[in-house]
């Protein structure tokens, strides 16, 4: 619902509230002490729905990412990794090599 929508009707819902309250108990204290408790109330709730809504199209897009991911995955076995290959790959990277337990860089 858009808030310009939303704030028509809050308004709407509180004008009636309030006359209501007041034709029954003549009092423009208890109208006004349960118009803002009503006010207030409407207010959660549209807060709550707006959560709800982030909340439902954050499960809806994750639904969407795990089916892609799980959709592309291929089975493949254990392969150890290939150490001469990483090493090999770049040379700006400084590489360690142990010797006796302390590393020195190349």
């Amino acid at each position: 619902m858009p808030f310009g929508i939303f704030c028509r009707v809050l308004w709407l819902v509180l004008c009636s509230n309030a006359l209501t309250i007041y034709f029954a108990s003549h009092s423009i204290r208890t109208v006004v002490v349960t118009t803002l408790a009503c006010s207030l109330l409407l207010q959660v709730a549209y807060f709550a729905s707006v959560l709800f809504l982030i909340w439902r199209s954050g499960c809806a897009s994750g639904a969407g990412q795990m089916t892609e991911h799980f959709g592309s995955c291929k089975c493949v076995g254990y392969q150890p990794p290939d150490y001469d290959e990483v090493r090999n790959e770049s040379s700006d990277v400084p590489q360690f090599v142990p010797i006796s337990g302390i590393s020195l860089l190349r």
